[in-house]
């Protein structure tokens, strides 16, 4: 796992983004026992920091960041082992992000819309950022 250290999104200096929004999962994820039994859906978004000019220059996947692989390795990070708190699949997913290629930094936002709340209420998010340890 990276170190989970909190940084404002352009303090590294990078000051591109690439975003998808709304990655729709189903996962075990919660305290109380039903959850973990029954599932639920959870959405994630994630706004990467990375430097773009090199895959603009070379027009190869290879100088960037490739979303598809990364979305269905955020959904199954999400899917799989069950654990209490939306923090951990936050920081799960970050820590996936920042291994997949030239990433400096990432902001995930983890959804859990129908959490176990006695009101009504539209959703529950999440949202941390992540660096690099060396960025």
């Amino acid at each position: 796992m990276s170190d989970p250290v909190v940084a404002p999104a352009h303090s590294t200096g990078v000051a591109d983004e690439l975003t998808v929004r709304g990655i729709e999962c189903w996962g075990h994820h919660g305290v109380l026992e039903h959850e973990k039994r029954d599932g639920q859906v959870f959405g994630v978004d994630l706004t990467l920091g990375l430097d773009t000019a090199p895959a603009a220059a070379s027009d190869d996947l290879h100088d960037t960041v490739d979303y598809g692989t990364l979305v269905a390795a955020v959904k199954a990070a999400v899917e799989s082992d069950p654990v209490d708190l939306i923090e951990t699949v936050a920081q799960r997913v970050a820590d996936l992000c920042l291994a997949a290629g030239p990433v400096a930094w990432v902001r995930v936002t983890v959804h859990k819309p129908d959490a176990p709340i006695d009101a009504t209420f539209s959703d529950v998010a999440l949202t941390i950022t992540r660096k690099r340890a060396d960025a």
